[in-house]
């Protein structure tokens, strides 16, 4: 039942997710969400880490999307030091901005990847629009109220997920 949130990867964070695993895996770009994925929810300035990991995908010709369900003007305030394309009220779980940034790309289903937070949002957006997908652990423990709620599903989908798949375990990479 709920094998529509299951995540192709689960990697402790975006910083570990290196340009040669992707390549490795065929992947030639990274679609990811925003908050408590790229930052933290409640500090959108970012880190020299994050800044460090968007200059090697840069540097490899893997170009970084943001798609956030987030309002634009959000968005734009978080990222304009990182010069990321984006797509905002992408509507996640739904596919739509997720093949908006796909077609941004002009790239294959198999050619990218989506990487989150959430389960709920970003792994159920990525498999409805059919893609692989990387889930990551939260930057920062708490959310805002909107996301507190789907954490509490989330974990009663967790617990189901790793019951019926065993092989589901954090790593500090792709494999």
């Amino acid at each position: 039942m709920f094998s529509n949130y299951k995540p192709t990867w689960m990697v402790d964070a975006i910083y570990q997710i290196t340009p040669e695993q992707l390549k490795k895996m065929g992947i030639k770009a990274v679609l990811t969400d925003l908050d408590n994925t790229l930052i933290a929810w409640n500090n959108p300035d970012g880190t020299q880490e994050l800044l460090n990991w968007i200059l090697e995908m840069k540097n490899a010709g893997i170009p970084v999307v943001v798609v956030s369900n987030n309002k634009s003007s959000r968005v734009e305030r978080a990222i304009q030091k990182f010069d990321l394309d984006y797509v905002a009220r992408a509507l996640k779980p739904f596919a739509r901005g997720i093949k908006s940034a796909q077609k941004k790309l002009n790239l294959s289903d198999d050619e990218i990847v989506m990487v989150g937070d959430q389960i709920m949002t970003d792994i159920r957006g990525a498999n409805r629009a059919g893609i692989r997908s990387i889930l990551v652990r939260p930057i920062i423990d708490t959310d805002g109220w909107n996301t507190r709620i789907n954490r509490f599903f989330e974990r009663k989908i967790m617990r189901s997920l790793l019951k019926k798949h065993p092989e589901m375990k954090w790593r500090g990479g792709l494999e």
